[in-house]
């Protein structure tokens, strides 16, 4: 790759990250921190943005930044107070410096007249001239180091106010803050004539460079009118990031540049020569977010990071998978062989699989991210459709740092965005709806992720009129999804929602009302192996949670047999497994049995008949029934001839290389090379899930009846 171009891709990347920074910013000053450490956090992620910006010459984004950063930079100085009115632009310029950003990532031409009007806020907000709106005299700089002399008009001596030496050598810190030298020398120039020699003699040679340590230092001269304190406003964003000199000149001093100062020519003849090795060992060695392998961070500094594509961590993960099934085949075969049986060669093998699995567990922690950042993007989601349904929102996230495969995340955020929308446009009432209510004007969507039992459990939740079941019923009978007649829980009504082409709204919108919506966010929480389910009560609101997966690479299962069939029980699932008793085992109408499992009953489900393995029977065969807990909390007990192993497969998608099965929800190889298919509890126990309460309304009736006779 050209080294322009590596250099362009890694700046397009830090702008995620500083985009990031500057909405959680912008959040934490909407919920009233305004400290200075907040704001300046904000500035410097725009600040960042401009300058970077700026060396490609992107005008557009250049100039709204320019108008975004004076904004805030009156909020830093105390001119602007950053209130309600204030932070509701911020984040809405905050959006709108992110579409620049991808527009300019695109090539796409920009219509910068579509931002006249936020910009026209902006002046009016900080009382600047509208003819001025983004004048910024920030140009943009070549990827070539240059000296920097700018020439002012000369300051005659009897009018001079003052002429100074500066010493500027920035540390490592400066630069990992996004600050540029460059643009700080540039803002000294605008203070009066300035010179500016640059050191280079701590530079090492170019095998020996670190590209995240800093070895050049200025020293420069500058006469102005200004005095020392204008300087030191200069660098008073970096000054603790720096080494910094500042001298008044006694008396006026001509002494010309001498051969003893830097031979400039020669640096930049250097500099130009090995500048393609330069850039791409910058652009491998800078830090960067989403697929960034990080390591542990220390207290007194930020360790450094590595920028990795995420295509050579895909096959590092697909490599070490590999290498645990053969681990798998290399131990099966050995036991096959009978040489296990020798104490050096198990403890080998049991050692060896020790450290296939801890492989295995700290590669796929490469790819696990926090879903903060896929969070953040919500925020932007809750003030389209708040601003677009004249709604108070406010939006509150719980457990940013919840870490889930970065695959997930990336899929997640479609069928997110669907809910979140959905919550505010359809569970949340008017603010005179809700104040008629007895509620605050303002309606809550909360957002959270945790941990529980192996998956992450992402919910969406909100505290509005809860869902209207007598019109959604009634809405499914007009549309002809559901019998006039049919007899429904309030369960089984709220999962109507998820029915193709179903949708209580009359009229289209630019939001909803296509009854395309919540069939695709099932169908997509079903493609990453979870599930989705609701709850919601009247007048207090509704809660969308979704269970899901880890990773999409492993699970931990326990292999089955049914006939000559092999099948994986994900262990996640299992309650626990037990012989079933003939005694307590009953019929319920044909082909359907129910299980007594101490004082419950829950339906007994025999695997091979239900996937086509074996016909059905009248009478259960004997064999282990292994009790299983849907997504939903509905239990039941799979039958199975035997349990062979419990063990850790890697995971192969069945629908990717053949098509989706009724019960499957993968497929992996085992030791002995044969395929086995990974079964869908959910699939199988849905279909079951009212059987188990039936016959425990039976056999409660029975009972009382024997008792009362």
């Amino acid at each position: 790759m050209d080294p322009m171009a590596a250099i362009r891709v890694t700046f397009f990347q830090e702008c995620e990250e500083q985009l990031a920074a500057l909405e959680e910013g912008l959040l934490t000053m909407e919920e009233g921190d305004t400290s200075a450490e907040t704001v300046n956090a904000v500035f410097r992620a725009v600040h960042s943005i401009k300058g970077g910006a700026g060396a490609f010459k992107l005008t557009a984004l250049v100039n709204f930044a320019h108008v975004f950063e004076t904004a805030l930079d009156k909020v830093r100085s105390g001119a602007l107070a950053p209130d309600a009115a204030a932070m509701k632009l911020f984040l809405r310029a905050a959006d709108i410096l992110s579409d620049l950003v991808a527009e300019e990532r695109q090539g796409n031409i920009i219509d910068c007249s579509r931002y006249d009007g936020i910009a026209g806020e902006f002046n009016a907000l900080i009382g600047e001239d509208p003819e001025n709106a983004g004048a910024d005299d920030f140009s943009g700089i070549d990827f070539q180091p240059v000296i920097i002399a700018i020439d002012e008009p000369a300051v005659a001596p009897e009018d001079r106010g003052g002429v100074f030496h500066i010493s500027f050598r920035p540390h490592r810190a400066l630069f990992a803050k996004a600050n540029e030298p460059i643009a700080l020398l540039r803002e000294l120039g605008r203070l009066g004539s300035l010179e500016v020699t640059c050191d280079s003699t701590a530079l090492p040679p170019l095998e020996s460079l670190d590209p995240h340590e800093s070895y050049l230092g200025w020293s420069a001269r500058l006469v102005t009118e200004e005095g020392e304190a204008a300087i030191r406003e200069v660098f008073e964003f970096v000054e603790g990031d720096c080494d910094l000199a500042i001298e008044p000149e006694a008396a006026p001093d001509t002494t010309e540049v001498t051969s003893a100062n830097l031979d400039i020519t020669a640096l930049l003849r250097r500099v130009r020569e090995e500048a393609p090795a330069i850039a791409a060992h910058a652009a491998v060695a800078a830090a960067g977010p989403g697929t960034a392998v990080r390591t542990a961070l220390k207290p007194a500094a930020a360790q450094p990071t590595i920028r990795v594509d995420l295509d050579r961590v895909d096959r590092l993960i697909n490599l070490v998978g590999e290498l645990v099934i053969n681990q798998a085949m290399l131990s099966q075969r050995v036991h096959q062989s009978g040489h296990a049986k020798d104490t050096r060669v198990s403890t080998s093998l049991d050692e060896l699989e020790q450290l296939t699995r801890e492989i295995q567990e700290s590669v796929m922690v490469i790819r696990a991210q926090p879903v903060k950042p896929l969070f953040q993007r919500m925020s932007r989601i809750v003030r389209e459709v708040a601003e677009a349904t004249a709604k108070e929102v406010r939006l509150r996230t719980e457990g940013e740092a919840t870490e889930v495969d970065k695959t997930v995340i990336e899929l997640l955020a479609d069928p997110l965005t669907h809910m979140i929308r959905n919550a505010v446009d359809h569970g949340l009432e008017t603010p005179e709806d809700r104040i008629a209510a007895g509620k605050p004007a303002e309606g809550v969507v909360r957002l959270s992720a945790a941990h529980r039992s192996g998956r992450v459990v992402i919910e969406v939740s909100d505290d509005g009129a809860g869902i209207n079941r007598p019109r959604v019923l009634e809405s499914a009978i007009r549309k002809g999804l559901v019998a006039p007649d049919a007899l429904l829980s309030d369960q089984d009504i709220d999962n109507l929602l998820f029915l193709p082409g179903f949708s209580t709204v009359t009229e289209v919108s630019s939001i909803s009302g296509r009854g395309v919506g919540m069939d695709v966010v099932k169908r997509s929480i079903q493609a990453l192996g979870g599930r989705i389910t609701i709850s919601s009560k009247p007048r207090q609101g509704s809660t969308f949670s979704m269970r899901l997966p880890l990773t999409l690479a492993v699970l931990d299962g326990i292999v089955v047999s049914i006939e000559d069939q092999t099948f994986v029980i994900p262990l996640t699932a299992i309650v626990e497994t037990l012989k079933p008793d003939p005694s307590s085992v009953h019929t319920m109408g044909e082909g359907s049995h129910i299980m007594r499992v101490r004082d419950s009953f829950v339906p007994l489900i025999d695997v091979g008949v239900e996937l086509g393995v074996r016909p059905l029977s009248g009478q259960p065969r004997p064999g282990v029934a292994i009790l299983v807990e849907s997504e939903n909390r509905s239990r039941c007990a799979l039958l199975v001839d035997n349990i062979q192993d419990q063990r850790q497969v890697v995971i192969k998608s069945l629908e990717t290389n053949y098509g989706r099965v009724r019960g499957i929800a993968a497929a992996t190889i085992l030791g002995d090379g044969r395929v086995a298919m990974i079964l869908d509890v959910d699939g199988l126990v849905g279909p079951r899930k009212f059987e188990g309460l039936a016959a425990e309304a039976r056999f409660s009736t029975e009972r009382n009846l024997a008792i009362a006779s």
